[in-house]
């Protein structure tokens, strides 16, 4: 069930279900409150998410996906370096998921059951993906590939951050994003460094690339 109104069903029942998700998980619990809150059944609810808690953390990553983009189309591209362009988008999504920082931490949990590896691995690639695209990325060469694996491991390695993070801000975590990026010379313009970094990176994600 793809159809925009479906999709539409899903990110409002995800919004709601974010006060709930802390205290009962991402569960049929926690997506009873969410259809209730928006006034559909809870058979309605469930059928919109199969899967159970996979498609609702998946939904969940997606959501933020989205409005991490919304938020840049709204923006013009003012930096000059895409390595700094990155760096924006990625503290946007935080700002996104800020508020719902237990909520990441459950769905984490979700991801690392051994069969939702595949899950998890595609959600990141599509969070990476959405990134070089907010930074205005068009790469369509084997660059594309390479740049989003380099970014999966930076991504990854400061979600980890975040989550631990207490300063004000989420300073330390930006300040954390900063390094990375510069250890991987500045992305676009020493991709030679870019290419050794990512191939000592287990590369699953040409693989998990969506046929278009």
């Amino acid at each position: 069930m793809n159809s925009p109104l479906a999709e539409s069903q899903r990110a409002a029942l995800i919004e709601a279900m974010l006060p709930e998700v802390p205290f009962d998980g991402w569960s049929r619990a926690a997506l009873r409150a969410a259809a209730r809150r928006c006034g559909i059944t809870a058979e309605e609810a469930r059928a919109l998410f199969p899967g159970g808690a996979a498609d609702l953390v998946a939904a969940f990553s997606r959501w933020a996906d989205q409005r991490m983009l919304d938020r840049f189309e709204a923006l013009p591209l003012t930096d000059t370096r895409i390595s700094d362009r990155i760096a924006r988008a990625i503290a946007a999504r935080f700002d996104i998921v800020a508020p719902w920082r237990e909520a990441v931490r459950r769905a984490l949990t979700v991801l690392a059951l051994p069969y939702n590896a595949p899950l998890a691995g595609r959600l990141v690639y599509d969070t990476v993906d959405a990134i070089w695209y907010a930074a205005g990325d068009a790469a369509t060469d084997f660059s594309f590939y390479t740049k989003r694996a380099t970014l999966a491991a930076i991504y990854s390695a400061a979600v980890l951050y975040w989550l631990e993070d207490r300063s004000e801000g989420f300073a330390d975590t930006l300040a954390f994003i900063d390094r990375r990026l510069a250890a991987v010379a500045r992305f676009g313009r020493l991709r030679r460094d870019i290419e050794t970094v990512a191939e000592r990176l287990p590369n699953p994600l040409r693989l998990l690339r969506p046929l278009r």
